[in-house]
């Protein structure tokens, strides 16, 4: 980020830690062992052999000669120490990946605008995921624009981001009224106004705060539908609340990638046909701005889905039509019936949701569901959907098992083919609760105030809904991923430093103690779950105040090119290495990371040094360290930088 160091200047020390921990005396016992050894050696070849000639073995230098005459330079060579399998292989040459055209700058693989034409247009289908086949798949290097720079660190990229970034100004000409954002020489400007906003997204959560409590930690996370440039996401981090905002890659072009420049979390995303990729019971709140849904269509399905992914007691918000409509019916170009059957339709499909109205403030409209659902499977049981995982979103497991590797972590491993066309319709049902004992139960178990929530057992694990999992195993992870992320900061300057990175990202987050980890500083983790991993874990995720979404690394991420600045990967090529090319996965993993952007991984030492082979030819600075736990574990960490480069500008070739 702007006025940051270089993220690989000077931040790799791979083995001055463990030369700290060597004192003499165990020097010289190894040494002695050692010579033991080589003695022993020599009298089983040559001095204990009955033929009477003597066989020497040479020592192997640790310089590695390109000929057989001349020395060449240096290496490493992680292949004959660790992987015996693969020393009778030869080497290969490293692939140079070129640079895509100019025209992929912005590319989405899976909305991209000229597939997403094949499809239905009927309710939004054809802006919902529709990922390319094998053979579509780009096998380049997306460029950055001509003038790319660094965006400005946090606090001060919610107000500004440069124009060469994200170069469209198409939304300061349509949303000029509105106030989202206005350019400035070579700089973008968002004022935080919205359409239901005018006086600032600040004054207008000011008004949210007034009847709910926005700042007491019952509420750390929220959905955005419909988010814009999500300055209603922007602006709510400073009440310690975190949303998770979307909006569909459509006309308004770049309002997702807007939202992301400014260090604002959100991916690309729409209600349509499918499910949202979150589990059940995920968030606090959701909130729609003139969101533009038509949430009283198609049987009530998308607030059935919005009352799906909502916690017992979570709040709903509308603002915008048809909230007020007697105010603002003729700027909207309603007729004053329409708006009328509309607000009518919403408050109908609310109430057979057990919603209550909890407040109706001027252009703001609030509702609450309900902690549990003893009195409304009473009133209306023929609504509750009789089958279907509550937490399976898109294609993510439903039933798998677990087990543990030597720390006793979740390791998290395939047991089946995905069906990568099997897709989780939205139903027209109510999603049940889990079942409560009484009125006053809370339903899955009552969840702690943000912070205590972070570090708190989740409920999820606590009351044992995750057979396999235990509290045991949620304190041992938190505390193994505490070490880690302070062995990273050792490595890794920038880390360490606050302003240093704001968008991350980990590959495959099981119970989030990556993010967990990092809270003290001003960033925030989109923490992912494959959708073949072992164990659904998302909920807890979310349970414990952070964010996430599902993923399948086969496929892209919905998200805009040069997302993040850091992207952490445990074992994740272990996970994906019998379901799609390694070089497909590590160059989507460059089309989302930024110019200069670290990337973290850790994995055995053999996967490791052919990931570092691709990475070779990525345009990749990369370097392979040893575990925080000494030489001597297979599982390695490969540190990496991208680097800068752009696409020409005009007057370049």
């Amino acid at each position: 980020m702007a006025g940051a160091a270089s993220p690989y200047s000077g931040v790799w020390k791979p083995y001055r830690p463990y030369l700290k921990r060597t004192n003499i005396v165990q020097l010289g016992v190894v040494a002695l062992l050692c010579s033991a050894s080589y003695f022993l050696g020599i009298w089983q070849h040559g001095g204990g052999s009955t033929s009477g000639t003597s066989t020497v073995l040479t020592a192997v230098s640790c310089e590695r000669n390109t000929s057989a005459g001349g020395a060449g330079a240096v290496t490493l060579d992680f292949t004959i120490q660790h992987g015996a399998d693969q020393a009778a292989e030869e080497p290969t040459a490293v692939r140079k990946f070129p640079a895509c055209d100019i025209k992929y700058s912005e590319y989405t693989p899976c909305e991209d605008r000229d597939r997403s034409l094949r499809f239905d247009r009927d309710r939004l289908i054809y802006r919902e995921r529709h990922c390319p086949e094998k053979g579509e798949l780009l096998k380049c290097l997306i460029p950055a624009p001509p003038g790319y720079r660094n965006p400005f660190p946090w606090p001060a990229s919610r107000e500004r981001a440069w124009f060469a970034n994200v170069p469209h100004k198409e939304l300061a000409v349509e949303k000029a009224v509105q106030n989202w954002i206005r350019v400035y020489g070579d700089k973008f400007r968002f004022p935080g106004g919205g359409t239901m906003f005018p006086n600032g997204a600040d004054a207008y959560i000011d008004d949210i705060d007034r009847l709910i409590p926005l700042r007491d930690g019952s509420i750390r996370t929220a959905v955005d539908t419909g988010c814009g440039v999500a300055s209603w996401g922007a602006y709510l981090l400073s009440r310690n609340v975190i949303a998770m905002s979307f909006a569909p890659r459509d006309s308004h072009e770049a309002q997702v990638q807007f939202a992301l420049e400014r260090g604002v979390p959100a991916m690309i995303g729409v209600l349509a046909s499918i499910r949202l990729p979150y589990p059940s019971r995920a968030f606090d709140m959701a909130h729609c701005s003139r969101c533009l849904i038509p949430w009283h269509l198609y049987g009530g399905q998308y607030l059935m889905e919005i009352d799906r992914i909502l916690r017992p007691g979570g709040y709903w918000i509308l603002s915008g039509p048809p909230i007020n409509w007697k105010k603002h019916w003729r700027g909207w170009n309603r007729t004053q019936g329409d708006l009328s059957s509309e607000q009518s339709a919403i408050e109908a499909v609310a109430n057979s949701l057990c919603w209550k109205k909890l407040a109706d403030n001027g252009d703001i409209a609030i509702w609450q569901k309900p902690i549990n659902h003893l009195a409304c499977k009473f009133m209306n049981s023929s609504l509750f959907c009789q089958s279907n995982n509550p937490d399976t979103a898109w294609y993510s497991p439903s039933s798998p098992l677990i087990h543990q590797n030597q720390f006793s972590l979740i390791q998290f491993t395939e047991l089946k083919a995905v069906d990568y066309n099997r897709h989780t319709k939205m139903e027209t049902c109510i999603t049940p609760l889990p079942e409560v004992a009484n009125m006053d139960e809370i339903a899955g178990g009552e969840i702690k105030k943000w912070p205590e929530r972070l570090t708190a057992v989740p409920p999820r694990i606590a009351t044992r809904s995750l057979p396999g999992l235990t509290s045991e195993m949620f304190l041992q992870d938190s505390e193994i991923w505490r070490k880690r992320v302070g062995y990273y900061k050792s490595l890794i300057n920038q880390l360490g430093q606050k302003g240093g990175y704001r968008n991350l990202l980990d590959m495959n987050a099981c119970f989030g103690g990556f993010a967990a980890a990092l809270i003290d500083y001003p960033l925030w983790v989109m923490n992912t779950v494959p959708t073949i991993a072992n164990r659904n874990t998302l909920g807890v995720i979310y349970q414990r105040g952070l964010i996430g979404t599902y993923q399948d690394w086969c496929q892209a991420m919905s998200t805009y090119p040069r997302t993040y600045d850091l992207i952490h990967g445990y074992s994740i090529f272990t996970l994906y290495k019998d379901k799609c090319e390694m070089e497909d996965i590590l160059l989507e993993m460059d089309r989302i990371l930024r110019p200069k952007g670290t990337v973290i991984l850790r994995d055995d030492i053999d996967m490791l040094v052919k990931i570092k082979d691709a990475a070779d030819g990525m345009r990749w600075k990369s370097q392979i360290i040893d575990h925080e736990n000494g030489p001597l574990e297979r599982e390695k960490i490969l540190l990496a930088v991208k680097t800068y480069w752009t696409a020409p500008g005009p007057n370049q070739e």
